[in-house]
């Protein structure tokens, strides 16, 4: 049976089968860009220098067989910035220390070109592990993959946005749980969505709601979800079902 578990404080995900898998998503290496315009001015080298410590620490106390990247690595969708150039080929040193797995995102356009050869690309629809997909969330799976139960994706960037709260702009986990049948119409039962949030901590820095606008047809399809958790990175709970909208 394979095992998942939140990285305590991180927002990473442990996926245990024969191999473990360190989990992360949503790097969006180039966003620099945009948050110049926000007077926030963050060194691209410093933020790649950052988020590599980041999961360098995380692999040496979790001890990870691969990292598996949920897409999104880069922010330009079709095209590759001057920033995008430089940075991703440097934050991808990461693979010569760890087996390294690339799921294209819906902004991972031409990433084949900075992806050096110990690196793995994969198909943009997701890996397998055991009865788990692991997928960026911008596609639905194929109804060959309903023998699945659990569907671990990123792409929504879920964040709780609540003026006065001392949680506003906070990073959080989401699990659904929901009808099968909504996402393989051929199936029954019942399955769980877990929505991991970004790596990247300066995503949200300038606290704007527009930034979190992204689209999946997987959240789409659930209609009526039988239950859900909001989950703070340090664990706690806060939330339900009816807060989704707060965080999506």
């Amino acid at each position: 049976m394979v095992l998942t578990r939140l990285v305590k404080s991180q927002p990473a995900l442990i996926v245990e089968d024969k191999k473990r898998y360190l989990v992360v998503t949503d790097l969006h290496i180039g966003f620099e860009s945009k948050l110049v315009a926000n007077d926030i001015h963050i060194d691209p080298k410093q933020m790649i220098a950052e988020t590599i410590q980041s999961l360098e620490s995380i692999i040496e106390s979790q001890k990870p067989d691969s990292l598996v990247l949920l897409g999104d690595i880069k922010s330009g969708v079709e095209t590759i910035s001057k920033i995008e150039w430089s940075a991703v080929p440097l934050f991808f040193e990461i693979g010569k220390k760890i087996d390294t797995v690339v799921i294209p995102g819906n902004h991972d356009g031409n990433i084949q070109k900075l992806v050096p050869d110990w690196v793995t690309v994969s198909s943009s629809s997701g890996i397998v592990v055991g009865d788990v997909l692991l997928t960026h969330g911008h596609v639905m799976p194929s109804e060959n993959l309903s023998h699945i139960n659990k569907i671990v994706m990123g792409h929504v960037h879920p964040v709780y946005f609540q003026e006065g709260s001392v949680l506003d702009g906070q990073r959080v986990w989401v699990s659904i749980k929901a009808e099968k049948s909504q996402i393989f119409p051929s199936t029954v039962g019942e399955i769980e969505i877990v929505i991991v949030p970004s790596f990247n901590k300066y995503f949200y820095a300038t606290f704007k709601r527009s930034y979190k606008k992204s689209i999946s047809p997987i959240i789409n399809a659930i209609k009526t979800p039988k239950s859900a958790k909001i989950v703070t990175l340090d664990g706690s709970i806060i939330g339900n079902e009816s807060m989704i909208p707060n965080v999506l």
